[in-house]
């Protein structure tokens, strides 16, 4: 056992940043004793006081012992976490789960749906710092344009050479003249080398499911397709069995699983 897989260290909100109406960025900042590093893809477990402990992947990795994770406000836990103040300490377990296998030379696809962004956030942020010269597609959706996250970095996104940035929404509101529609359909059109694409997917489980066959459609092999799912995660190490997907245990064999694993079992319902 290592430092934070059963008890939580304190970890205190250095800083707040709101990206929608019910979605916040927290930077936590070690009271005390650190966790080890993590890596993009993997969560830790949030523990707000009082309330209860949740499942968060990481949104950036600084580098500098900090945590960034983006919250959603959906529960009871998620919303204290989300309104949790500078300065508030929370509790925090992990590293836990399997990281984005992002690294390489060949054009990197990224498609997220809502706070699906989140997860991959670390994934596009090594690839601008490290790999410039790398192919980089991003397609992001969300319900409304006041639903996507992160605007200013994915402005500065679309000004970068060999970046393309596609944001479409499911309903326009006020000034939006970007797409209107589900993110399957750039997907489908948007140029691509099925030769050499490495495609890493985040949202609702549906949406990866059509993504997913779509990318296979153009003939992206499902073993460079990689998925992270969601289920109940309550103890981060693999023992209380509620984050079970047939034979995996999504929380240690996952949340990141490659979709020649993970399309048979997201066939079966009762899964």
């Amino acid at each position: 056992m290592k430092p934070g897989d059963w008890l939580p260290l304190p970890y205190r909100v250095s800083r707040r940043v709101r990206e929608t109406g019910d979605v916040v960025t927290l930077t936590l900042a070690p009271d005390g004793r650190s966790l080890p590093g993590f890596l993009p893809g993997q969560f830790a477990m949030l523990y707000a006081p009082g309330v209860g402990e949740v499942p968060i992947s990481v949104s950036a990795i600084p580098g500098d012992g900090t945590l960034v994770h983006t919250i959603r406000a959906v529960g009871a836990v998620s919303g204290a976490l989300h309104d949790a103040r500078t300065g508030t300490v929370l509790g925090v377990r992990g590293p836990f789960g399997t990281p984005w296998r992002a690294d390489g030379r060949e054009d990197l696809l990224v498609v997220a749906g809502g706070i699906g962004l989140a997860p991959l956030r670390p994934v596009i942020r090594n690839t601008v710092a490290r790999s410039p010269d790398r192919r980089l597609v991003l397609i992001a959706g969300a319900r409304t344009p006041a639903d996507l996250p992160y605007r200013r970095e994915l402005d500065e996104l679309s000004t970068r050479d060999g970046a393309d940035v596609v944001l479409t929404v499911d309903r326009a509101a006020g000034h939006w003249t970007g797409r209107v529609g589900f993110v399957t359909e750039p997907l489908a059109v948007h140029p691509l080398d099925p030769d050499r694409t490495t495609a890493l997917l985040c949202g609702p489980e549906p949406m990866m499911r059509f993504c997913a066959r779509t990318l296979l459609d153009r003939g992206v092999p499902a073993e460079r397709i990689e998925v992270s799912l969601e289920r109940n995660m309550q103890c981060g190490i693999g023992s209380c069995g509620h984050c079970q997907l047939g034979p995996l245990l999504l929380c240690r064999t996952g949340p990141v699983v490659g979709y020649h694993v993970a399309e048979p079992l997201l066939m079966v319902k009762e899964l």
